[in-house]
C-alpha cells in the first residue's frame, strides 16, 4: 500500500524549511503542519500535490469533520479542523507560488480548506482557563516531602515556578548562574535559557511568600555548599539512572546533566498535586495564578506594567489577553459590588473637602463666594 509520494515529500521538505528559515516558526509549529500535511495525503491517498483541485479540499474538510480522536473515541474538536485547515490553506497558498504548481494551482482553491463562519467563531472562542489557587499551590508544596536529594529537588521546583511563573522549558535549562539571591532575580538569558520566542528578560521573585522564597534559597544554597556545584551546573538536574542489582533501572541520586524535555517537570508536578489531594494542574497554570494576584496586589498602571514584563511579556495587553482572566464569580461580585464602592468614594471625598473647607476657614481665609460658586 503506498505510504508517500516522492514529490510530496521534496515539496515538503522545501516548505519546512521556509518556515524554519524564512518565517522563523519553531519546532512544533513546523510539526504541526507536518501533522496537518500528513492528514491530508492520507485522506488523498498520496495523490500528487500538483493535482489538486478544490473539490479535494472541500472533500477533506468534510471527512476531517466525521473523523474520531484516537485517544477520546469522540469527533475532533473544533479548534483542531480549524488550526488542521489553516495549517493546510496556508500551505497551498505557498505551493500556488511555487515553480512547477503555478500552473496548475489556483491560489484561491486554498479557501476552500476554510471553515463555516460559525464554526470559526467556535474555534477560536476565548474560554476560562482553569488554574490553581494560591492556597492549593501552598499546600501542594507544603506536602512535599523533602528527605532525599530527589525530594528536595522536586519541592524546589515546584515552589521556583511559583516564585518565578518561568514556563517548564525555561527551568529545565535554567544554570545556578542564572539565579541571584541577593537580587531575587532570575536571569532568562535566550543564549543558555529556553525562553519563548528566544527572548531575554530578567524575572523578580514574585511576591509570593517568604516559605516559597526560603524553600529556593535552601535548594540553592544546598547545591552551592554542600554538593559543590558550580555556575554552569542545571538548577534543577535530571534524575540520575543506574541499573540495579537485579538489573531493573532505578534512581540513584542527582546527575549533573538538564533534562532533555518537559515531561520529568510535569510528572513530578502530577504527582505532587495527586499526593496532596488536590486536582492535577500543570506548570503552565501557575502563570494564570501568579497575573490574578497581580491584578489584587498592583495598585497602578505602571505596577500592573512591571508585574507584566516580570512574567515576560513586553505588552500589558498580552497579560491580560493571555492569563488576566477574570473568573465568572469574581466577575460577578465586582458587579454586584460596585454600588458600594461608589457610595464609599463620593463619602471620602466629601469627608476631604469638608476638612480642607475648615482648615482653610481657620486660616482666615473667606470662602463663601468660592463654596457657594
Amino acid at each position: 500500500m503506498k505510504n508517500h509520494n516522492p514529490a510530496n515529500e521534496r515539496i515538503k521538505r522545501k516548505y519546512f524549511t521556509f518556515l524554519k528559515e524564512a518565517k522563523r516558526h519553531s519546532e512544533p509549529t513546523v510539526d504541526a503542519a507536518a501533522k496537518a500535511l500528513n492528514r491530508f495525503e492520507v485522506d488523498t491517498r498520496y495523490r500528487d500535490f500538483k493535482a489538486f483541485h478544490f473539490e479535494q479540499a472541500v472533500a477533506f474538510k468534510r471527512h476531517l469533520a466525521e473523523r474520531k480522536g484516537h485517544r477520546s473515541g469522540e469527533k475532533l474538536s473544533k479548534a483542531t479542523l480549524h488550526s488542521t485547515l489553516t495549517q493546510l490553506k496556508r500551505f497551498f497558498q505557498w505551493l500556488a507560488m511555487q515553480p512547477g504548481y503555478k500552473s496548475r494551482i489556483q491560489y484561491s482553491d486554498a479557501e476552500y480548506f476554510n471553515l463555516s463562519d460559525k464554526d470559526t467563531r467556535v474555534a477560536t472562542a476565548r474560554r476560562p482557563q482553569d488554574a490553581p489557587t494560591m492556597e492549593q499551590i501552598k499546600h501542594v508544596i507544603a506536602t512535599m516531602p523533602a528527605g532525599s536529594d530527589i525530594e528536595r529537588r522536586n519541592r524546589a521546583l515546584v515552589a521556583f515556578t511559583l516564585l518565578t511563573g518561568a514556563r517548564d522549558s525555561a527551568i529545565a535549562s535554567m544554570k545556578l548562574k542564572h539565579v541571584d539571591l541577593i537580587a531575587s532575580c532570575v536571569y532568562q538569558d535566550a543564549r543558555e535559557v529556553d525562553t519563548k520566542f528566544s527572548k531575554t528578560f530578567t524575572t523578580f521573585f514574585f511576591p509570593v511568600g517568604e516559605d516559597i522564597r526560603g524553600i529556593v534559597e535552601e535548594w540553592v544554597e544546598y547545591l552551592r555548599t554542600e554538593k559543590l556545584w558550580g555556575n554552569n551546573d542545571p538548577l534543577f538536574p535530571a534524575s540520575h539512572i543506574l541499573q540495579g542489582a537485579n538489573w531493573e533501572f532505578e534512581v540513584a541520586g542527582l546527575s549533573r546533566r538538564h533534562w532533555s524535555t518537559t515531561s520529568s517537570i510535569r510528572t513530578i508536578f502530577r504527582d505532587a498535586f495527586t499526593q496532596a489531594g488536590v486536582p492535577y494542574f500543570h506548570p503552565h497554570s501557575f502563570r494564570d495564578t501568579i497575573t490574578h494576584l497581580g491584578e489584587k496586589v498592583c495598585r497602578t498602571p505602571e505596577d500592573f506594567k512591571a508585574w507584566s514584563q516580570n512574567i515576560g511579556h513586553d505588552k500589558v495587553l498580552t497579560t491580560f489577553f493571555s492569563y488576566g482572566e477574570v473568573g465568572y464569580q469574581r466577575q460577578g461580585e465586582i458587579i454586584l459590588g460596585l454600588s458600594a464602592p461608589q457610595q464609599a468614594v463620593q463619602s471620602e471625598a466629601k469627608e476631604i473637602a469638608d476638612a480642607l473647607f475648615r482648615r482653610l476657614h481657620e486660616s482666615g481665609i473667606d470662602m463663601g463666594d468660592e463654596k457657594r460658586a
